[in-house]
């Protein structure tokens, strides 16, 4: 399973640092400490707050999510898994993006709740990257 630092997550969910350090020392998300003794977020417990945020409407801090090239960085929510077919959602920041793709292109890729993952848009077509 993919850990995200307290920084790493901030940028997934879109607010500062001092933010997402705040709500780890409130209990709001679970941390655990590496080796090194830095606090480490599971994926799963990421991808479960940052949609619970979403929810609400909390944390957002006026940063942009679109680059020029529509890129959408953000953490894996949820994987539906057909014979053939795919529906992988993302939560970036206080955005919501779901994507249809191949199975294979899921499997491939490695995409699971809680990985690192950008969402592209061009047009009404959204692709997916992982981190």
């Amino acid at each position: 399973m993919q850990s995200y630092t307290i920084g790493q997550a901030a940028r997934l969910l879109g607010v500062s640092p001092d933010t997402a350090r705040r709500w780890a020392d409130a209990g709001r998300v679970a941390t655990h400490r590496d080796e090194g003794g830095r606090r480490l977020i599971d994926g799963k417990d990421l991808a479960a707050f940052s949609v619970e945020l979403a929810r609400s409407g909390e944390g957002e801090e006026d940063l942009s999510y679109t680059s020029v090239r529509n890129a959408f960085p953000g953490i894996v929510t949820a994987v539906k898994l057909g014979d053939v077919a795919a529906q992988v959602e993302i939560q970036a920041g206080p955005h919501r993006l779901v994507s249809l793709l191949t199975r294979e292109a899921v499997e491939e890729l490695g995409l699971e709740v809680g990985v690192e993952a950008t969402a592209r848009v061009k047009s009404t077509n959204v692709h997916i990257d992982r981190a």
